[in-house]
């Protein structure tokens, strides 16, 4: 990691892994948690390609790090009620070995090699869904932290997460973000009843149209359900439905997971 970018983590990091951070705290008093004094990358990682992203899946919001408004350096920042349907693009940030074994904000303890982020106003904890503009690598995380409270940045993760969508080198990168929202038990039954929508599931993502095109024969037969390939941005993406009733997509979400398509995810209805 290049000195510069280690220097930048450190102002982007200082409050994002701190429970209850706010504007009264003096830098100082803040670096006096950790054993390092600058943020850097771990000295021997172990190998964090083989880390899965993270599952995401019905969390209440937790009664720490959920406060309704809080301020940092002066600046005030409101937590948002619900994370469904969010979705932002800005810079993305990585934190690391200074941060590593202490609290978020959440309460938890801060794991550099799990798939986690922090963001400013999402509720805790949310799952969100990172996109490296540059290379549309892709990687879920789930958010348990506040920060980055930097100009520009939109969300820091972890070094697991920041090597997965290959930003590690450059130490910030731009990303799109859009959040993973799963209903509660309750509300997802009540939904069901009314819910007359159609369902995609997106499979993969990949620049090989021919590799994408057998697949799509295969699971098209193998789960007899249509199968379609939109190209965007290079890449040439994998989707299944239309299916007609959430319960029935879910059940082939997990299907789908299982039989090893670990990146599948549910599409959003258009309405």
């Amino acid at each position: 990691m290049l000195k510069k970018s280690l220097i930048s983590l450190t102002l982007v990091g200082l409050c994002g892994a701190l429970a209850g951070c706010s504007s009264s705290s003096s830098s100082s008093s803040q670096d006096n948690r950790y054993q390092l004094r600058d943020d850097r990358a771990p000295k021997s990682a172990p190998d964090v390609s083989k880390v899965e992203d993270a599952h995401p899946k019905y969390e209440p919001y937790s009664r720490q790090g959920n406060q309704q408004n809080y301020t940092v350096r002066g600046k005030s920042y409101q937590v948002m009620s619900s994370a469904k349907g969010f979705k932002q693009t800005g810079g993305a940030s990585w934190y690391g070995s200074k941060f590593h074994g202490h609290l978020t904000s959440n309460g938890e303890t801060y794991d550099m090699y799990s798939m986690s982020a922090a963001h400013k106003t999402l509720p805790l904890p949310s799952y969100v869904r990172v996109t490296n503009e540059a290379n549309n690598k892709q990687v879920i995380v789930r958010v348990n932290d506040r920060g980055p409270f930097h100009e520009g940045r939109i969300i820091d993760l972890s070094y697991a997460a920041a090597y997965k969508i290959g930003m590690l080198q450059q130490g910030t990168a731009k990303v799109s973000i859009e959040t993973i929202h799963i209903e509660s038990p309750e509300s997802m039954a009540l939904d069901e009843l009314k819910d007359s929508s159609v369902h995609f599931i997106q499979v993969v993502a990949s620049k090989d149209l021919v590799r994408i095109n057998v697949l799509a024969k295969e699971l098209e037969q193998k789960y007899q359900v249509p199968a379609k390939v939109e190209a965007a941005n290079g890449f040439y993406r994998l989707q299944l439905g239309p299916i007609g009733q959430r319960y029935l997509a879910n059940k082939l979400l997990v299907q789908l997971k299982q039989d090893g398509h670990p990146n599948s995810y549910m599409m959003y209805p258009k309405k």
